[in-house]
């Protein structure tokens, strides 16, 4: 009996190259680098029956229905930074607007004090979760840029969510800056 033992040793070399060059994923695991999220601001408006508007459910657990504008006034690609802040009794999303951004933030705040910001997001692996996160009321001009809110999710939601819109963050402003 004649064994080719280089021949072998090819096929374990082959094997162990496609292994380390291919690696092994874990169901559910997401690349941190590839995650992005949505995060659109819908201003509360006067129900008219136009197209303009519509009411949306926010909050999952009970839900409060807000009519807001169905066009976004802000959306991700003005966000420079998004994290999770601790504050009193649990914690939020803070996000910073770029320089457009801010503007835009103080232009509508200032004119729309006592109105809601509905908060619109996608996020997760494929932005498999898509929902309404928060609608505070307006009650001061926001100037600095800084947008900070409770949502209607978890801490862990929450901090991928802040992932995915620093990604696209990253992603937009290398875009502009270039």
């Amino acid at each position: 009996m004649n064994i080719r033992g280089w021949r072998f040793n090819i096929y374990l070399a082959l094997a162990l190259a496609l292994a380390a060059f291919c690696g092994c994923k874990t169901p559910g695991e997401t690349n941190p680098r590839k995650l992005v999220s949505t995060l659109r601001l819908h201003l509360e408006a006067t129900r008219d029956g136009t197209k303009g508007n519509e009411p949306v459910p926010i909050y999952r657990e009970n839900p409060v229905m807000v009519n807001v504008q169905t066009q976004p006034f802000l959306a991700e690609n003005y966000i420079t930074e998004a994290r999770v802040v601790n504050v009193m009794g649990g914690f939020a999303l803070h996000i910073q607007f770029d320089n457009s951004g801010t503007a835009l933030l103080e232009q509508y705040t200032t004119a729309n004090r006592g109105r809601r910001i509905a908060v619109f997001s996608q996020f997760g692996e494929d932005l498999k979760d898509i929902r309404w996160l928060a609608a505070p009321i307006i009650n001061r001009r926001i100037q600095d840029g800084v947008f900070t809110f409770t949502p209607d999710a978890t801490r862990e939601e929450c901090e991928e969510l802040a992932r995915g819109l620093n990604n696209v963050s990253k992603k937009t402003h290398t875009w502009i800056d270039k």
